[in-house]
């Protein structure tokens, strides 16, 4: 079948997007397609090179680009939106989840600040890949469908490059920057229509402003709390970039954390730490204060008594997020339902790993139930760590082996991997992207036979930057 879309944002929220057609690439042609994911929502694809790159679109796409603002580093700005992408729509898959399809780096748009509206190859993989990655992680996220050179030369700071076009599709792309643009113009009932409406996709069991509220809240720690588990840095959490959907959005300057450090950043315009891995918890709360003063007008009629209720929703966001992340904690260390202790029996853990590579830390806990002595190979110094296993032991569960390799991935996006693989693909050549694509995709399997995906960067080796793209 083509795609049915179906485009309730649009029509339901006049004022919060403008539509207009996706740039044509001269020279469209498919370089990555994800058929499994398009099998899996239900698209029959008869045109991947003109659809997904702008150059033709599919019957009933209705592009536009969505309006939206945003806290950037900590800086507001009442207009942002989309500078490089195009939403052509909603289609429902086979289960009736609504999609958005949306195109990324497919031109210039009236919210592109001086932007070409383009995209570089590189970043468009990186999405790809990493996207995928936390997919098979089983992290919430956007999913990625396609990337498809435009046959263009882009300017970048390291001189020409490949342009090229990502498809991906979310449940949606209601971000808390959505929210902001209407507050911050006091347009009230659109404003009330934008919470109805998101409630109504995502949240239907939400009552009024504070259920919804609590439940994006809710969604927003679980998310988070799953990143800190495998040690993923986004490098951006801009309001902007905060999907409402609890799905993880917009993949720039991203990577996966190797040797445990709170502070790891990888992000190269993030120069004071605040987008760092062992933020991302106060950045959610931040984030999510921002959200609750574009409500405040439907949480209450009386301002001050609006205020009071909604800060005390506020000063319940660490306690949601110490729950979510404890539980995420629980399984990575295949404990044994829950204990009073559990919290110091983690925050020791992680005392004691600091500087160890985080993924083995966790994977090869596994092995130390058998043999102690290999395990303790990964640690310089192994003292807090043998004083810590045996309190461990005491709370395993009884499938503790099968359960820690079925929580712990072996295999993660590895930064010197990640950069070989986009290094190679923009000269063209696409065998190690899609090596490393397997292998991300599978990251609970076995490691023999894959040592090279499991083992961390080369002792010696720079510390790796991420770039936005733009």
């Amino acid at each position: 079948m083509m795609i049915k879309f179906d485009n309730s944002y649009l029509r339901d929220l006049p004022g919060s997007y403008l539509r207009l057609a996706p740039d044509r690439a001269p020279d469209p042609k498919v370089l990555v397609l994800n058929k499994e994911l398009a099998a899996e929502l239900g698209l029959a694809i008869s045109d991947a090179a003109g659809w997904f790159s702008g150059a033709r679109l599919p019957e009933g796409a209705d592009p536009a680009a969505l309006a939206y603002a945003g806290h950037q580093f900590g800086g507001f700005s009442a207009q942002l939106g989309d500078g490089r992408a195009h939403l052509l729509g909603e289609f429902l898959g086979p289960d009736g989840q609504r999609w958005d399809l949306q195109l990324k780096g497919s031109g210039r748009t009236p919210f592109s600040r001086g932007g070409d509206g383009k995209a570089a190859l590189g970043p468009m993989l990186r999405e790809y890949l990493i996207s995928e990655a936390m997919a098979a992680l089983g992290i919430p996220t956007t999913r990625s469908l396609a990337v498809v050179t435009t046959g263009e030369r882009i300017l970048r700071d390291q001189g020409p490059v490949p342009g090229a076009v990502l498809a991906r599709v979310a449940a949606s792309h209601i971000r808390v920057g959505s929210f902001q643009f209407f507050s911050a113009r006091g347009e009230v009932e659109k404003l009330r229509a934008l919470m109805r409406y998101t409630m109504a996709r995502h949240y239907p069991q939400a009552e009024d402003a504070l259920g919804f509220f609590a439940s994006v809240a809710q969604a927003q720690a679980r998310l988070v709390a799953q990143w800190m588990g495998v040690g993923f840095v986004h490098g951006v959490m801009n309001t902007d970039n905060m999907a409402l959907s609890g799905e993880t959005i917009d993949y720039g300057p991203c990577a996966f954390m190797e040797a445990y450090a709170p502070g790891t950043v990888f992000s190269s315009i993030d120069r004071q730490g605040r987008y760092a891995y062992g933020n991302q918890p106060l950045i959610l709360g931040w984030n999510l204060a921002r959200l609750l003063e574009t409500l405040l007008p439907f949480v209450d009629a009386d301002p001050e008594r609006a205020l009071d209720l909604a800060n005390a929703a506020l000063e319940g966001v660490a306690g949601t997020y110490r729950v979510a992340f404890l539980a995420v904690m629980r399984q990575k260390l295949g404990l044994a339902g829950e204990a009073a202790g559990d919290g110091s029996l983690i925050d020791d853990f992680l005392t004691a790993i600091e500087g160890v590579d985080w993924t083995l830390a966790h994977r090869r806990l596994a092995g130390a139930l058998t043999d102690e002595a290999g395990y303790l190979a990964l640690f310089d110094d192994p003292a807090a760590i043998t004083a810590w296993l045996p309190r461990w032991r005491a709370r395993l569960r009884s499938d503790a082996a099968e359960a820690l390799l079925a929580a712990n991935p072996a295999v993660i996006a590895r930064n010197h991997l990640v950069e070989a693989a986009l290094q190679a693909a923009e000269a063209g050549d696409l065998h190690d992207f899609n090596a490393l694509l397997a292998a991300v995709q599978d990251p609970f399997g076995p490691e023999a036979g894959r040592e090279g995906f499991v083992l961390p960067s080369p002792k010696g080796a720079a510390d790796y930057v991420t770039y936005c793209g733009t």
